[in-house]
């Protein structure tokens, strides 16, 4: 009898291919759901959607024959909805202030204040965060590992800015040149030249980004930078852009003045954050190079002057004042004019502060701007911007993000009710500094999946 000996190659591949017979890939049915796909402005009544694995396989508006071991979850009177998609985040940032972080924070402080960022937001229905500056690679390692729980994640590395600009949070003594404590974790970095652009840019991408965040504008509650300052040389953000498309990916711009915006596009920025002085100019600008725009619509809010981090420091409240008057037509301009809109909230602070700021940020949106336009910011607009990063820098590019389609990644809300009737079926709340806490997941988002699995089902 001839004995025939195996290689080990030839084993392994037997072996999985018996574990794939014996472990068939999961499957859930949703069946009787009104489907927002993140489009269209209407519900797809009475469907049916199986999910295989972490992909929306079938959707139809007849049942859907699956195997006996599926999972079947009756969704009638629910509405099913992309999972949520947060544009600008910034999970490593706890607060109280820039100073206390720069002084008081060791990389335990902000790395557990992030994994609880991260468990709050997928629990508030965002199954995708783009984090806009202050956190490295290794929460979305942890996320997608297994380690903790939490949504996509598409982190930016270190802010990086000027001196002087918003991205110093040097203390005010801090000499020129020193070390921080924002720059040792790469956190935040001091980029002065075009040299210190593509050094510190590049070592983003090394460190895990998936994108460059420039701070081209100054802010309000920031120590040293006036809201109207402009930033670095054409030049510098040319150089970013550079180093963002070397890797495929892009830049984001913390941009406010309209000469900022209008400077950032034409250096080949491809995200305005903020965009506070956004017009039908710059509106056509961005439509001809296919650009975005994301906006905490909290800097619209009437009650703005009256917050603390505004109105008990002078500088901040005069510069809240100007800018207030300068921005002011931001959301005409917005519905005159409109462009690719994306969800933001900037917050910085407790996981509690946050929780109250981004159900707040959800009702500002539907009062600006209605249901639809608001779905769409949650939804598909984001997944287009996560596309941004290209084939070989973006973490999850199998599969389209923001949409319920066919070949999609399984990233699924259930909702009590229709959004496009009642919004606040999506976790709002109008109230904001004076707010109650929440609860940690809105009762109305009954069922939460992301990637195919399933992380809360009160059906």
């Amino acid at each position: 009898m001839k004995i025939v000996i195996l290689a080990p190659l030839l084993i392994l591949m037997i072996s999985k291919a018996f574990s794939a017979e014996e472990k068939p890939v999961a499957q859930i049915l949703f069946k009787n759901v009104d489907i927002f796909n993140g489009i269209e402005n209407k519900l797809f009544e009475n469907h049916y959607v199986l999910v295989e694995g972490n992909i929306i396989k079938t959707i139809s508006d007849k049942d859907i024959k699956v195997r006996d071991d599926a999972t079947t979850i009756d969704g009638t009177g629910k509405t099913l909805t992309p999972g949520f998609i947060e544009n600008h985040a910034h999970l490593m940032l706890m607060g109280p202030n820039l100073p206390a972080m720069e002084a008081n924070m060791t990389w335990e402080d902000f790395a557990i204040h992030g994994a609880r960022m991260a468990e709050m937001y997928l629990m508030q229905g965002f199954t995708t965060v783009r984090d806009a500056g202050g956190a490295n690679g290794g929460l979305r390692r942890a996320i997608d590992a297994g380690e903790i729980v939490g949504p996509r994640y598409y982190p930016s590395g270190a802010f990086l800015g000027t001196r002087g600009g918003h991205a110093d949070f040097a203390n005010f003594t801090a000499p020129v040149g020193s070390e921080t404590n924002f720059g040792r974790l790469n956190m935040a970095q001091e980029v002065d030249s075009v040299a210190d652009v593509k050094k510190y840019g590049r070592n983003n991408f090394r460190m895990g980004a998936t994108q460059l965040k420039y701070m081209q504008s100054g802010g309000v509650v920031s120590a040293f930078d006036p809201w109207q300052l402009l930033a670095g040389s054409p030049e510098e953000i040319k150089a970013a852009v550079a180093v963002a498309e070397s890797y495929g990916s892009y830049v984001m711009a913390h941009s406010y003045r309209k000469e900022a915006i209008l400077s950032a596009l034409d250096s080949g920025v491809i995200s305005i954050e903020h965009g506070f002085a956004f017009d039908c100019d710059i509106a056509k600008v961005m439509i001809e190079k296919g650009a975005y725009i994301t906006t905490n619509l909290t800097a619209f809010d009437p009650g703005l002057l009256d917050i603390p981090a505004v109105k008990n420091v002078a500088s901040s409240l005069a510069k809240a004042k100007s800018a207030s008057e300068t921005f002011k037509n931001y959301i005409p301009n917005m519905k005159k004019c409109p462009v690719k809109r994306g969800f933001q909230t900037d917050c910085v602070g407790s996981v509690d502060a946050c929780n109250i700021q981004i159900a707040y940020e959800k009702h500002l949106n539907n009062a600006f701007f209605g249901p639809y336009e608001s779905l769409k910011t949650l939804t598909s607009v984001g997944g287009e911007i996560s596309k941004l990063t290209g084939d070989f820098t973006n973490p999850y590019p199998k599969a389209k993000l923001g949409v319920i389609e066919t070949g999609a990644y399984a990233d699924i809300l259930l909702l009590d009710g229709n959004p496009l009737d009642d919004f606040s079926v999506v976790g709002t709340g109008d109230k904001w500094f004076d707010a109650e806490k929440r609860p940690a997941s809105p009762e109305t988002i009954e069922l939460i999946m992301k990637d195919g699995v399933i992380y809360k089902n009160t059906l």
